[in-house]
């Protein structure tokens, strides 16, 4: 596995990005990723940094890049694929939803467990923005997002960018 830092224009700054033989294995928001080894296959940091600019700018709807599945397993996976699968650019998902469309779930019946728990595994998401855990919101409202007051941001600048949510007038993206 190895790093790249992407530029973008999220509240968060800079995605880091983990790219394998297979795809893309990790990207996060917020944070450093620490002393890991960096990627020098031009191929991969031209085709990940092009995409996920044009995305970013409005000029893409999906990012087209291969996804290595290996940081997450069982349920989680399940639930990942099923986000990734069946929930378009431009549309959201409760955590509720998302739970019962999984299928991992059946079987609960505690009120609420599996929607908090799909909350918890959106916060796990290893492939923020590829696998559209921003798309997953509250029954009542836009719901959580990992980095705190900065993961909110992020949350809401893509949802605005892909049209869900109106810009405000500090909106800062493309229109």
């Amino acid at each position: 596995m190895s790093w790249m830092t992407v530029e973008t224009p999220l509240p968060s700054g800079p995605m880091h990005i983990a790219v394998t033989q297979v795809g893309v294995a990790a990207a996060g928001y917020v944070g450093q990723p620490g002393e890991r080894p960096p990627c020098t296959d031009r191929s991969k940091i031209d085709a990940v940094t092009g995409r996920i600019a044009e995305y970013l700018a409005g000029g893409r709807r999906e990012l087209g890049l291969p996804i290595d599945w290996s940081l997450s397993t069982g349920p989680h996976r399940a639930v990942l694929r099923t986000l990734w699968h069946e929930v378009p650019f431009g549309r959201t998902i409760t955590y509720g939803e998302l739970a019962a469309r999984s299928g991992v779930f059946e079987g609960v019946t505690e009120p609420g467990l599996a929607a908090r728990t799909v909350g918890q595994m959106m916060a796990a998401n290893p492939v923020a923005l590829l696998v559209p855990c921003h798309r997953v919101v509250a029954a009542d409202g836009i719901g959580g997002f990992g980095g705190g007051r900065v993961g909110i941001d992020v949350k809401r600048w893509l949802l605005t960018l892909e049209g869900v949510l109106e810009p405000t007038l500090d909106w800062d993206g493309p229109l």
